[in-house]
């Protein structure tokens, strides 16, 4: 399916035939926070803020998810409910992140464990922590990029693609011997 979209992208990129458009869109896929805007970091921070709130009203029902759905059923909570509450925020505010400043991998699979072996499961302290964690890592790795190639601007999610693939393959592999 990958190849497939990225070919029709990749079409659509052909036939539009504006150098400057299908830069801009290019480092869009890439993951650039140089062609954000006021106005759209506006909206995706009141979207991602909001969403992040709600978020934590749920921090306990996270808490009991660790122990496994059953488990949470059986302490009361809606696993169903909770779930599909869940999964629609992270979306909208995943959509809002992406529309800003394009598809930029790997933080929120990195920085979260990161954050987890730092200070434990708890979500109430883990969700603004990998929050605040992730925005630092970006603001960090979004310098390196811009300087790093200077004159050029190296995308920042080539970057974040660069280092948390091999780390997020660690990951996994030290999951898959537990």
């Amino acid at each position: 399916m990958s190849q497939f979209f990225s070919a029709l992208t990749s079409l659509v990129l052909m036939l539009d035939g504006d150098a400057d458009a299908t830069r801009a869109f290019t480092y869009w896929l890439l993951g650039s926070l140089g062609g954000a805007r006021w106005p759209s970091l506006t909206v995706a921070a009141v979207v991602i803020l909001v969403g992040a709130v709600c978020c934590l009203f749920f921090a306990p029902a996270l808490d009991a998810f660790i122990f496994g759905w059953d488990t949470a059923a059986s302490l009361g909570i809606d696993v169903t409910k909770v779930r599909v509450v869940l999964m629609v925020l992270t979306a909208v505010m995943t959509a809002a992140a992406v529309a800003a400043s394009g598809a930029i991998g790997f933080i929120g699979l990195l920085v979260p464990h990161i954050v987890r072996l730092l200070t434990g499961g708890t979500h109430r302290l883990l969700l603004p922590l990998t929050g605040l964690g992730g925005a630092i890592f970006l603001i960090w790795v979004d310098a390196f990029a811009r300087t790093a190639f200077s004159p050029r601007e190296v995308p920042v999610g080539v970057i974040t693609a660069l280092i948390g693939a091999p780390v997020f393959a660690l990951v996994l592999r030290k999951a898959a011997r537990q």
